[in-house]
């Protein structure tokens, strides 16, 4: 079987030292895979720079990185994006400050590209503040995500967490409602209150909604399934969710 040839792709860099450079500028590096067994010295060296910039990093055997590229890639390969990831710790004072009802939107472990291009482009329409993702276990933001949110996350805010945990737990502190959109729950999505300062958590298809974060929702929204398939792909269930909100948002305004 012929190997694909992923030499090309713009969305990763290789090399020690152009992975450097890259950690060191104002990049957005998603993560870096690093090969296992690699020189301590430059693995001392590489997890400084990491650590500067919280960049998630694994350890993979030489195979993973040889199918990504045929070239010397010295044991280091880094996935760059072209957005810019915020700290919601900050920007969430900031959407305060402007007077505005936080509207915001954490995916946990949503990491198919399109679907996760496509919740953007939705959330990006419904007016939604930002969208949080963890900084491990989360759709790569490259060229199809972009091109599949049809510009969107070149617009809306997306923040990058290292411990989902915590970002809930600030959010609350915060004044803000976290919602679970589950079918663990009687509650009809249509009966909350959405008007309020609220984070919806959407989760992978296969897993759902991780029990930790189920456990700090203030409220948790079921979407009822009339037919014989048992769930919605989670882009289009995020597209309900989010547009119960605009809703209810927009019948307080009138």
């Amino acid at each position: 079987m012929e190997r694909k040839n992923h030499d090309q792709n713009p969305n990763f860099i290789f090399g020690i030292h152009p992975v450097f450079e890259a950690l060191k500028s104002d990049k957005d590096v998603e993560k870096v895979f690093i090969q296992k067994g690699i020189s301590p010295a430059i693995f001392k060296e590489l997890r400084e720079l990491l650590g500067r910039k919280e960049t998630p990093f694994q350890f993979v055997p030489p195979e993973k990185l040889n199918r990504l590229t045929s070239k010397t890639h010295q044991g280091v390969i880094a996935f760059v994006t072209d957005i810019k990831f915020q700290d919601i710790e900050q920007l969430l004072p900031l959407i305060f400050e402007k007077g505005k009802v936080p509207l915001l939107l954490v995916l946990d472990r949503i990491t198919d590209v399109r679907n996760f291009g496509a919740i953007c482009r939705t959330a990006e329409c419904c007016g939604v503040d930002a969208v949080i993702v963890p900084s491990r276990g989360a759709a790569q933001i490259n060229s199809d995500a972009i091109k599949t949110s049809a510009g969107a996350l070149h617009k809306i805010a997306v923040c990058r967490s290292q411990n989902l945990k915590t970002t809930l737990a600030f959010l609350r502190e915060s004044g803000v409602s976290i919602i679970a959109c589950t079918e663990k729950t009687e509650a009809i999505y249509t009966t909350l209150d959405f008007t309020a300062p609220t984070a919806i958590i959407m989760g992978s298809e296969d897993e759902g909604i991780s029990g930790e974060y189920l456990k700090l929702s203030n409220a948790r929204a079921k979407i009822p399934l009339l037919g014989e398939i048992g769930s919605l792909n989670v882009s289009v269930a995020c597209g309900v969710i989010l547009y119960e909100a605009v809703r209810q948002r927009l019948h307080t305004t009138v």
